[in-house]
């Protein structure tokens, strides 16, 4: 295991309660960082995962948050402001799925997956980065999917907007490079999570067979990438989008 040490670092994870963001907090908690934890609905599960964290839950800190509502992101960022002096890290993780080949895909479905995938990503790092800005030194990390660049059956919103959210992390790279912050994407294929733990068995079948490494990657493979792409390491690293997905064409 790669050994890092995040201590006196503030860290938010959107989606932070299960799959790569749960991954990601606990690897960052274990790092020693201070870490907000955001979560979408699901009140007891966010808790359940808390209660697993054990001591380790002593540095986090849940918030339940639609991230795709910018006021509803603006008064977080108030209330962080009041708990936290500085901001130092921010991985959006937050994502859904609303499948339907194009021609049958509801205005509904491709509205909600694109407020949350990006218009979500975007609130929360405008109002992050207002807060770097002043320290001149941030880490921003976008988890993005290898479907932005191949596209999937069925995924046309979901690839548009994992599309969009590399496109905005490269712009943004430039834009805040001159104070020392950094923003990159993270690429995971397929992650055995509940993401993709719906999906019919044949289906999961198919998608298995299609990686060359021919299984799914697990959730702290993906974490640890991320904590390297968040450390002071990784300094020399921005604009780029790092795929994990086991060798997916």
């Amino acid at each position: 295991m790669i050994s890092f040490n995040f201590e006196n670092q503030i860290a938010i994870v959107t989606g932070g309660s299960r799959g790569i963001g749960a991954a990601t907090v606990k690897e960052l908690l274990e790092a020693k960082a201070s870490v907000v934890a955001i979560y979408s609905s699901n009140d007891q599960a966010a808790e359940e995962f808390k209660q697993s964290l054990g001591t380790l839950a002593e540095k986090l800190t849940l918030k339940k948050l639609n991230v795709a509502s910018y006021n509803d992101a603006e008064e977080f960022f108030k209330e962080f402001d009041r708990q936290f002096d500085r901001l130092d890290i921010l991985v959006n993780s937050a994502g859904i799925r609303q499948d339907a080949i194009l021609p049958m895909m509801t205005e509904d479905a491709w509205n909600n997956v694109l407020q949350v995938n990006l218009y979500g990503a975007f609130n929360m790092t405008k109002l992050a980065v207002q807060r770097m800005l002043p320290n001149r030194y941030g880490r921003i990390v976008n988890v993005t999917s290898p479907s932005g660049r191949i596209g999937l059956e069925g995924q046309a919103n979901y690839a548009a907007s994992k599309a969009g959210l590399v496109a905005m992390t490269k712009s943004l790279a430039k834009e805040v490079a001159k104070r020392n912050i950094t923003a990159n994407c993270i690429s995971p294929g397929f992650i055995d999570t509940d993401f993709i733990a719906k999906l019919p068995p044949e289906q999961l079948d198919q998608y298995k067979k299609s990686v060359p490494l021919k299984r799914f990657g697990k959730p702290q493979e993906v974490a640890e990438a991320i904590l390297f792409l968040a450390s002071r390491q990784a300094a020399y690293i921005t604009g780029t989008v790092l795929e994990i997905s086991g060798g997916l064409a």
